[in-house]
């Protein structure tokens, strides 16, 4: 049986690999990019390259975004097109809960139905184990294109407001962005003191693979705070709050940036002033939320 024809517009990494598994996956597949050239590996790989974003709209049923922002859908599709009317569009690219909304009445305002989405893994990751994206909209749609979409990873639907896909989206890569910087941080706070970047960043990594077993599963923290409980038997919002005053006053004395630090001082020091200074640190929750 063939597989569906599918269009990807925006060639960037990300695009690049989702275009080349649905090709290995044997979908016929249309691409379009501002940068024409970047198509052309794709275009040897046996993809279409269109001339214009509605040349490629119309090529398939299924069009796939991966751009910049959604201000960047509507540069290249235009503002009133014409060419959207019965048409599946499923946007991969990166923005806010409210742009997704806002996009998805603009796409049925057209006659078009709207998908939204967001890539958990980085490019060449993408259609392999572990892969999975996130998605929300329109679950007829995503269903009626699941075979394709699954060729990039696992779908996982998060039920029909269009926003939640950016929302989960953007909050796992608020954890992963926030876990960056504090690994360069600490990086910075070693070596101000002559310590070579090698001799700390093996222990920093694995600190990072430890957290899990340190902290509990996801399920044992979603139900303490569903609970509004914070046990601090192991440890205490005012014990952490000290290390993390620790933290801050050693930046400050290595001479590096202290704005990292200070953030997470204030959120012990509000949970201290709230009154949950012998809560466990899941206590941080709730000056966080407000």
């Amino acid at each position: 049986m063939s597989q569906e024809p599918v269009t990807v517009i925006g060639l960037g990494p990300m695009g690049r690999a989702m275009a080349g598994v649905l090709l290995r996956g044997g979908h016929p597949v249309t691409v379009w990019n501002r940068t024409p050239a970047r198509a052309d590996g794709l275009v040897e790989s046996g993809a279409t390259r269109a001339a214009t974003p509605a040349e490629a709209v119309t090529a398939s049923p299924l069009t796939i975004l991966s751009l910049t922002d959604y201000e960047a859908m509507y540069q290249i599709l235009g503002r009133d097109p014409d060419f959207l009317t019965g048409r599946d569009l499923v946007n991969l690219s990166s923005d806010t809960p409210d742009a997704s909304r806002t996009a998805a009445t603009w796409a049925a305002g057209h006659g078009a139905h709207f998908v939204t989405g967001g890539v958990m893994v980085p490019p060449p990751v993408v259609g392999g184990p572990g892969a999975y994206v996130y998605y929300s909209g329109p679950g007829e749609i995503l269903a009626a294109h699941e075979p394709a979409l699954r060729l990039i990873g696992e779908p996982r639907y998060l039920g029909a407001d269009p926003g939640l896909a950016q929302l989960f989206y953007q909050a796992q890569l608020n954890v992963f962005l926030t876990t960056l910087s504090g690994l360069l941080h600490s990086t910075a706070m070693v070596t101000a003191a002559g310590v070579p970047a090698a001799d700390f960043l093996p222990d920093a990594m694995t600190m990072l693979t430890d957290v899990p077993a340190m902290v509990g599963s996801g399920a044992e923290l979603a139900a303490r705070i569903a609970a509004g409980q914070h046990p601090g038997d192991l440890s205490t919002v005012l014990m952490m709050g000290a290390t993390a005053g620790h933290i801050l006053r050693t930046s400050e004395e290595a001479g590096v940036d202290r704005e990292l630090p200070a953030a997470v001082r204030s959120h012990y020091d509000r949970a201290v002033a709230a009154g949950h200074g012998t809560d466990g640190w899941t206590a941080l929750y709730e000056v966080i939320r407000a």
